[in-house]
């Protein structure tokens, strides 16, 4: 049974926090929201627990985990960012986009894409999540709370708060619990690894980013 830790939705409190970090430093994986949907994660240098985060999701290991960061100069440690990028990525950060990057050596390879050596990067503009980065001081995992049946379908996205937490009360060590609904809209990805960005996929925000004539391709369809 998940241990579940309930922290103020704006001031999270200090000890929590800090109690929640030493979990993960210790390898634990979580459910916690984020400014888009609840996400599975953990800390982005725990092997085990990134392992733990691929079974869960039944993610090969040729497809990258988005992970999260504190900023954008956070970002500049784990990826390089071009000046086109750079530009675009300044305006939406924080805020409900993943940027796919080429990774520096900091990222592990079990997160990376192997063949591209890219990942998924955001900045969430939510104070959880902050806080978490803040107290960890790594960044930290962050892929969609919801698993496959056997029909395609997506049974525990935009779920109520109790039943999702019912759900994965058996599968993670820790539910980060903020009082908030879990959202039903996924991140607006954009492909920053061209030489010019350009929408991947359509999501929370993506009117913003075309306001910044980040072109839309129609491949993700």
């Amino acid at each position: 049974m998940a241990t579940i830790y309930e922290v103020h939705p704006d001031t999270p409190q200090i000890r929590r926090i800090e109690k929640i970090r030493d979990d993960l430093r210790d390898g634990a994986v979580m459910l916690y929201p984020t400014d888009t949907v609840y996400a599975i994660g953990c800390d982005l240098n725990a092997k085990s627990a990134v392992e733990r985060v691929r079974r869960l999701k039944q993610l090969s290991n040729d497809k990258p985990l988005t992970f999260l960061c504190s900023s954008l100069s956070n970002i500049s440690q784990y990826a390089w960012v071009s000046d086109p990028a750079y530009r675009i990525m300044r305006r939406l950060i924080p805020g409900s986009y993943t940027f796919l990057l080429p990774a520096t050596k900091l990222v592990p390879r079990l997160v990376m894409n192997p063949k591209r050596k890219t990942s998924g990067i955001r900045v969430p503009d939510h104070p959880v999540c902050q806080a978490l980065l803040e107290s960890l001081g790594n960044p930290i995992i962050s892929t969609s709370a919801h698993l496959d049946d056997d029909s395609g379908k997506t049974p525990f996205l935009g779920l109520e708060r109790a039943k999702l937490f019912d759900q994965f009360e058996s599968l993670v060590d820790i539910i980060v619990d903020n009082g908030s609904e879990p959202g039903s809209e996924v991140s607006t990805i954009l492909d920053m690894t061209g030489d010019e960005p350009v929408i991947v996929r359509q999501g929370l925000g993506w009117e913003a980013a075309t306001a910044l004539a980040v072109p839309i391709s129609h491949s993700w369809e």
